[in-house]
């Protein structure tokens, strides 16, 4: 073989290994991009590698989000990589299976009868919130208007919300009336409301699933006391239920839980399809109970895509594949799949709130039964147990477990506690060796006090 043949040779060898070619070389460009191409499988594989840095989505425990999905999501997600949903005069089945799914939600959901879903998708349950938001102001503005009354001062009541909600207040000026826990409470209660509710009151927001603790508020018991409330002073003020998880558990696993549109005084209600509703990340939704509460001011007629559509979404072009996704689930499992998983998750929940329970220093806040597939718990003696909660997360994450560790809201914040979400595909056998894990890191901390206990909170709570 000739010599300009063997370097030309060697040259092509070094290209297909991965490892001797001349990218791998190099500390990958950071700030600026590469004047030249590399090989698709050597720019893959080098990004692989440096991914391989991020924590194990299974041993998440601190997301709500879907970590597993099965073949038939993959394969559809990535034959929808080029669908852009927002473009509804291209891409008219996949309009017409976001609308399905819409229409599927409000009957989950006991909507009226007779009446057809009034909602859509959106990148997550945050934005489907805000837009929730958006209609109880809208809606609240043009009945103060009516009546020859100021529309200056709306204000929004809640208890111990998701972030979401205090960007909401931010950024469309509503003044957030975030109720303060009472002592034992993991949640709003009823009679709280009467010392926060007045007549500039947009709505009520009422958590299926509080982020911190996992349970369930009574949103029937809020929607008594609001009836209650507008017997005595007149003010109808309506109910939004932050479904973000809850949504798609409570009617699989708690039917008979009154929550959703039964009650005349919920307006609308949000959810995370890739929550509970296990689609990859990427799509929640919005659902009013009747077309006429979403004022018409606050949807947009687009004709520059090709055809004249209405759209009300915060997000304007986003990819289908979700969607998609979330209907295919609809299909596969059916009311009994979901029933199924969701059981099996509080299976897993429960079993493992009872271990947690007989460890030693805990004390359960949430053990798994009437809510969120979850445990939450706290330490029985903070001052006494010789570590925090805090140092409890870090030990574990050596073990790569995401367990976070956060105080409650006002005026709690004394309490710190700890999660543990299980969602499909988080394994009893997962589990087990979870609570193995935390065992010897009791024991650790327990025979190896922290000079300085850690007060503050580690990255990682996934609210």
């Amino acid at each position: 073989m000739a010599l300009h043949e063997t370097k030309d040779a060697r040259a092509r060898d070094a290209e297909t290994d991965v490892f001797a070619s001349a990218l791998s070389g190099q500390i990958l460009p950071k700030y600026r991009m590469p004047d030249d191409h590399s090989p698709s499988d050597v720019v893959y594989e080098l990004l692989h590698n440096e991914l391989l840095l991020d924590g194990n989505a299974a041993q998440n425990l601190a997301t709500f989000c879907t970590t597993w999905s099965d073949d038939g999501v993959h394969r559809l997600m990535n034959e929808c990589l080029d669908k852009n949903m927002i473009d509804k005069d291209e891409y008219p089945q996949t309009a017409e299976i976001e609308a399905r799914c819409v229409t599927i939600l409000a009957d989950l959901w006991n909507a009226p009868a007779g009446t057809t879903g009034t909602g859509c998708s959106t990148t997550g349950s945050s934005e489907a919130a805000m837009l929730g938001g958006l209609a109880l102001k809208w809606r609240w503005r043009e009945r103060r208007r009516a009546a020859g009354l100021p529309t200056d001062r709306p204000n929004l009541v809640c208890g111990p919300v998701q972030i979401c909600w205090e960007k909401f207040a931010r950024y469309f000026d509503v003044e957030l009336r975030q109720v303060p826990l009472e002592p034992g409470a993991t949640g709003l209660r009823p009679e709280q409301l009467a010392a926060h509710v007045d007549e500039n009151t947009i709505g009520v927001v009422a958590i299926l699933g509080v982020t911190y603790t996992c349970v369930y508020e009574p949103v029937a018991e809020i929607a008594a006391e609001l009836d209650r409330i507008q017997a005595e002073r007149g003010w109808d003020v309506p109910i939004h239920v932050d479904a973000a998880s809850g949504g798609f558990v409570a009617p699989f696993l708690h039917p008979d839980v009154v929550w959703d549109f039964r009650l005349p005084r919920v307006a609308s209600v949000n959810t995370s399809g890739h929550k509970y509703g296990l689609a990859p990340l990427g799509v929640g939704w919005i659902v009013w109970r009747t077309a006429d509460l979403l004022p018409a001011d606050l949807v947009f007629s687009v004709d520059y895509l090709g055809g004249n559509m209405p759209t009300f979404a915060l997000n304007f072009s986003r990819p289908g594949g979700e969607i998609i996704a979330q209907y295919y689930l609809f299909l596969r499992l059916g009311k009994a799949g979901y029933r199924r998983v969701q059981q099996a998750c509080a299976d897993t929940a429960q079993y493992l709130a009872r271990e947690i329970e007989a460890t030693g220093p805990f004390t359960l806040l949430y053990d798994g039964q009437g809510a969120l597939p979850a445990v939450s718990y706290r330490l029985t003696d903070p001052a006494g147990a010789g570590f925090s909660l805090y140092d409890l997360s870090d030990r574990l994450r050596m073990r790569g477990w995401q367990v976070p560790s956060y105080p409650l809201p006002a005026d709690r914040e004394d309490t710190v506690i700890q999660r543990v979400l299980i969602r499909h595909g988080v394994t009893r056998d997962q589990i087990a060796l979870l609570v193995a894990d935390l065992r010897r890191a009791v024991e650790h901390l327990t025979a190896t006090p922290q000079p300085v206990p850690a007060t503050e909170p580690r990255p990682g709570f996934h609210h």
